[in-house]
This record gives structure tokens, sequence and C-alpha cells, in this order.
């Protein structure tokens, strides 16, 4: 689907526009914006980059978007290992179980 993504040095590295922004109007119109497609586009991307180009990209974010960006891996990461414990079926209850009697 993303055959079409050429993303030049220029416009992941533009002084004028972020990333984000670049991505949005280039793509606006030729997505609809649904899960599927963002995420097929956000690694289409990420497979055109380098290590140093993404630890670049993330040079550059302000404090609040650095936040914003480890948060979200956190979120996620926590999501994914308590659903794969739920499937797996090793769900432990919250609190010891004690014998009353």
């Amino acid at each position: 689907m993303f055959t079409y993504l050429k993303i030049t040095h220029k416009q992941l590295w533009g002084e004028e526009m972020k990333l984000i922004d670049e991505l949005y109007n280039l793509y606006r119109n030729k997505l609809t914006g649904d899960e599927e497609d963002i995420d097929m586009l956000a690694f289409a991307v990420l497979e055109q980059l380098t290590r140093k180009e993404i630890i670049g990209l993330m040079n550059e974010l302000e404090d609040q978007e650095l936040n914003n960006l480890l948060g979200l891996y956190i979120i996620e990461s926590l999501k994914g290992k308590f659903a794969q414990e739920e499937m797996d079926g090793f769900k432990q209850a919250p609190y010891q179980n004690r014998n009353i009697h």
C-alpha cells in the first residue's frame, strides 16, 4: 500500500515542519485515518530510518513530547504484557487468597 512512500531527507529534517505535520500533509488525501492505515504508515516510515536518524528525531523533541513518547511506550508495553498474561491463562489474583478457617 505504501510503495509510493519515499520520504526525502528534507521532509524528515525540514526546518519548517515537524515529521508528523509533513506525514499528515503528504497522506491526508490518500488514507482514511483509521488505526490500520496509521499503523502501516508509521511502520513504513520507521523502516526507512536508521537508528541514528531515529535518535536524531528524538533529540529534536521538546521535553513534553519526549515524555509523551516514553509514556505511550510504557502504557502500550504494559497493556501487551497484561494481555499476553491473560491469554496464557496465568492471571494472578490481585491479592493473596487466604484460608480463613
